[in-house]
């Protein structure tokens, strides 16, 4: 059994849903974990209070009440690949993460993850991921050092002033001839089904990407991916719009089988660079990572 080393944090909401225990309202929250496991991490001690007050299972749901617990999984898989540091300082920490490991805790993994590891290398317990890749994504992510400038760096990503270059590898026709040719992609992605997958519908645009082609083979292409805005997936999801799903994309165009992960093949999209103006600092700021995709 994996348990997490700190507690996760939820807030009630506002509006009640028809529940009349705090336990009522997890089971509710989290349908895929059984109502007896809620149960037995309450009686266990393992769910609280901001103020460190146990919740029982008779305790009544408060709106915007805020609840803590400790997430665990029986198997948690270890990832055999490394982060790196690539910056430090008072402020910031910028780190390689590998591909398949999660930013922050989610679904099977609690510890693994790279937050957690740099927080243990580091021993910085304070240290905050400010931004997202996802599990399947290598390359550069930014993290919070010290909480006073946290939102000073929030800032950055919400007001979209941090600019951010990907490389990916797609597999085409010797027929297409792609390279130095560019493309804009502005489309609606919203929520599919299942759920942890996206797709693109009529609508007001909410996605925007700059594409281009910098290099070509017979049957692979690279390309140097700029997105403009950060919606789950869009990446991915453009490279599809432009017909060229991006190379071991277990989501698209095709929702592969569940099954363990396959290390030999990893999605071929990697965070390449981050650029922005230092809100603290004032200072122009450029972190590239110093891996590439094998092409």
């Amino acid at each position: 059994m994996a348990i997490s080393q700190r507690p996760s944090k939820l807030s009630l909401p506002q509006i009640n849903p028809g529940v009349a225990t705090v336990v009522d309202y997890l089971i509710f929250h989290f349908p895929h974990i059984d109502a007896r496991v809620w149960r037995k991490r309450i009686i266990d001690g393992k769910v609280h209070r901001h103020d460190g007050s146990l919740i029982t299972n008779q305790s009544p749901f408060q709106p915007q009440q805020r609840i803590y617990y400790y997430r665990e999984v029986e198997n948690e898989p270890c990832i055999p690949f490394e982060e790196a540091i690539v910056y430090q300082d008072q402020h910031i920490l910028v780190a390689y993460k590998p591909h398949f490991l999660p930013v922050t805790p989610g679904g099977i993994y609690v510890n693994e993850c790279l937050q957690n590891r740099l927080r243990i290398s580091t021993g910085i317990s304070e240290l905050q991921a400010l931004h997202r890749l996802d599990r399947a994504t290598a390359g550069l992510v930014m993290f919070s050092v010290n909480p006073d400038t946290r939102h000073r760096y929030h800032h950055l990503f919400e007001s979209r002033k941090i600019r951010k270059n990907y490389q990916a590898i797609a597999k085409v026709e010797d027929t297409d001839k792609l390279q130095g040719q560019e493309w804009e992609i502005k489309n609606r992605i919203v929520q599919s089904k299942p759920r942890f997958t996206m797709c693109v519908t009529h609508g007001e645009a909410n996605s925007h990407t700059l594409a281009r082609c910098v290099n070509q083979s017979a049957q692979k292409a690279l390309f140097e991916l700029n997105p403009i805005t950060g919606k789950t997936h869009q990446l991915r999801i453009h490279m599809l719009t432009l017909g060229w799903p991006i190379l071991n994309d277990r989501y698209y165009p095709q929702l592969q089988q569940q099954s363990a992960d396959n290390y030999s093949a990893p999605l071929q999209l990697l965070s390449k660079e981050l650029r922005f103006i230092d809100p603290v600092t004032q200072n122009t700021r450029h972190f590239r990572c110093d891996r590439n995709l094998t092409f």
